[in-house]
């Protein structure tokens, strides 16, 4: 084989693609920390250079949909993602020593402020690609952002926290029976070679610098484990590998893999830290070697999926990627840069290529060719395009149409009820600050205070009630419920008690915050906040609001017993790890409540007066 892949063209290299790409703007602001050598900054440098090229008139712009709780957890594990969620730069010293270090967050994957939702925005702008391959609507997904390929199942690592290949790959697997990964960056995809370690569904390969470099795995006799024997594929390099030693081995193996594994979409990620002159890396490869990598993936014809990765030299990283997005569209850029917002970056030369420098090349041509024909060998041993048996295919993702993320012209019916004291009139709620010994935070209704509150409130009325007249005993009866009930409305709203926060509309989310293993709850939990979205209980106008939190205010003025109207607290399940009250909470409106009670008031007068009349 000659390691062109015109063996395997469906059509001419130059063919038009419809190409997706995720971008968020916020993305660039989120820092590691002073001296980090991960800048995120370098995703909105890339962007700059990528809109004054015009590129971008040639493809679909999109902003990613943040990733969800329960879409994180697909892979990650439940506990860890609520820490990921939980912890800030002004916890992390004093109360969570044991889960950082349990987690493994610290130097290399520091607490940064808004570190959870950028995990949201570049997992999700990986998953969102995917979708896209998988409906048909484009041929090439790209996120600039996404490629984190360390991360673990329950721990970050290498600057790494959401694994968004792994969640992007898994979404692939809902419609295509075989994903390709191909790692192109300096460090080997540990994180992802890992999670699929052991089927045949998902291949991977891994060009990558092996010795005493992080992270010490990627051997060549790593070959997986199980049905997932000989699907993985590493190719360990030295320092100084060139262009011409890099294509001499990437092309043949990825024509072998593609003609015997025969992949439904692939996955490249292009991490740019394998450039010549980074900060972290030792390879010689200049912006057209690395970028040859996508060209030649392109030629396949296949769903791809291009992700980010490392690269810590930021204006060569924002080089190379601006360059492999034209090659994505079709287009060959200029060398010359055009003015942009970072433009100083680039002097003194100001062009778009940086030839290589003149490191030894310390990966002999035997080297490569026993690589070679090892990692052929193992193919060899395939048998050609792994059948898959019939199984029920996971629910896909829900990825809301451009005009539902307005959310607040779309009224309350997309903020997510948490059943919380509801000022219907000023629009805010009243979050309780009282906790469970398990950190849960709970409504102000279910605390046991208000509970015996409203006991004593009940006792006083019945006790009252005996005494008065049966003349004016409805009025005063009256009277007192609806003064009792004002008081307990403003002891609510007190601002000692409960904090006003503003309403935010936001994506609905059904089961994402509830706790599925014995994993602690995140500290900011909300009993009620669990529950999911069902349109009995989720109010879409002032009015309901109001009446629900009426319908709260008379339950606690006077229990009654009644199997009508069942509030929805959480049942306990293996699904959750709140605990529920052993009794059941129910209400009558207050108008049936007014009526017993007066009811019960005539009663008791009625045969007081009789007993004294017998008397």
């Amino acid at each position: 084989m000659d390691g062109s892949g015109n063996s395997l063209l469906a059509g001419p290299e130059s063919h038009k693609k419809r190409v997706a790409y995720f971008y968020d703007s916020e993305v660039g602001n989120f820092y590691y920390g002073p001296g980090h050598p991960m800048k995120p900054h370098r995703i909105r440098m890339t962007h700059s250079l990528l809109m004054h090229y015009g590129v971008h008139q040639k493809m679909e712009m999109l902003k990613p949909i943040p990733a969800r709780y329960k879409d994180l957890c697909r892979f990650h594990e439940d506990d860890y993602v609520a820490f990921l969620k939980t912890v800030t730069p002004e916890t992390q010293n004093k109360k969570q020593l044991r889960a950082l270090k349990r987690f493994n967050l610290g130097e290399d994957c520091p607490v940064f402020d808004g570190l959870y939702s950028f995990c949201q925005t570049y997992a999700g702008g990986s998953v969102g690609g995917a979708v896209k391959l998988n409906h048909g609507h484009s041929d090439i997904a790209i996120n600039w952002s996404g490629g984190l390929h360390h991360a673990k199942k329950c721990e970050a690592s290498g600057f790494c926290y959401v694994n968004d290949i792994v969640l992007a790959i898994l979404e692939l697997l809902k419609y295509h029976a075989r994903v390709l990964y191909i790692d192109i960056d300096i460090h080997h995809g540990d994180g992802v070679e890992e999670a699929f370690y052991t089927t045949n569904r998902v291949m991977t390969v891994s060009f990558h610098k092996f010795g005493d470099y992080f992270p010490g795995t990627g051997d060549v006799r790593d070959v997986g484990h199980s049905e997932g024997k000989y699907y993985s594929l590493n190719a360990p390099l030295k320092d100084g590998i060139d262009d011409e030693s890099y294509q001499s081995l990437f092309k043949p193996i990825i024509t072998k893999v593609m003609e015997v594994f025969q992949p439904g979409a692939v996955v490249l990620q292009c991490g740019a830290d394998s450039l010549s002159g980074d900060r972290l890396g030792c390879f010689n490869l200049s912006v057209k070697g690395h970028a040859e990598c996508v060209r030649f993936m392109r030629s396949f014809d296949v769903p791809l999926l291009l992700l980010g990765g490392g690269g810590y030299t930021i204006r060569n990283v924002a080089r190379c990627w601006c360059y492999e997005t034209g090659i994505a569209v079709g287009v060959e850029l200029d060398d010359k840069l055009p003015y942009n917002d970072y433009y100083g970056y680039f002097g003194p030369d100001y062009t778009l290529h940086v030839a290589p420098s003149n490191m030894e090349n310390r990966n002999t041509k035997s080297d490569l060719e026993f690589t070679r024909k090892y990692l052929v060998e193992n193919l060899s041993r395939l048998q050609h395009a792994p059948s898959v048996p019939f199984q029920e295919r996971p629910p896909d993702t829900e990825i809301p149409e451009e005009e539902e993320l307005d959310m607040e012209a779309r009224g309350d019916r997309y903020h997510k009820w948490n059943m919380s004291d509801w000022d219907a009139e000023d629009n805010t709620i009243c979050h309780s600050q009282e906790a469970n010994a398990n950190g849960v935070n709970f409504p102000r209704m279910a605390s046991p205070t208000n509970q015996e509150q409203a006991n004593k409130v009940k006792q006083e009325e019945v006790t009252e009630a005996t005494s008065m007249d049966e003349d004016n005993e409805v009025d005063e009866n009256t009277t007192k419920v609806t003064e009792r009930h004002k008081e307990i409305k403003e002891e609510q709203a007190s601002p000692e008690q409960c904090v006003g926060v503003e309403v935010e509309s936001s994506r609905p989310s059904t089961d994402s915050e509830i706790r599925r293993d014995g994993g602690s709850a995140p500290a900011n939990h909300s009993l009620l906040a669990a529950l999911p979205v069902h349109p009995l209980y989720a109010p879409t106008s002032t009015a309901a609001l109001g009446s629900f939190k009426h319908a709260f205010a008379s339950n606690h003025l006077r229990e009654v017993k009644s199997p009508t109207q069942e509030i929805p607290f959480p049942r306990k399940s293996q699904h959750t790890h709140m605990r529920t009250d052993t009794h059941t909470h129910t209400h009558l409106p207050l108008s049936l409540s007014l009526s017993l009670s007066l009811s019960l008031s005539l009663s008791l007068s009625l045969s007081l007066s009789l007993s004294s009349r017998a008397g």
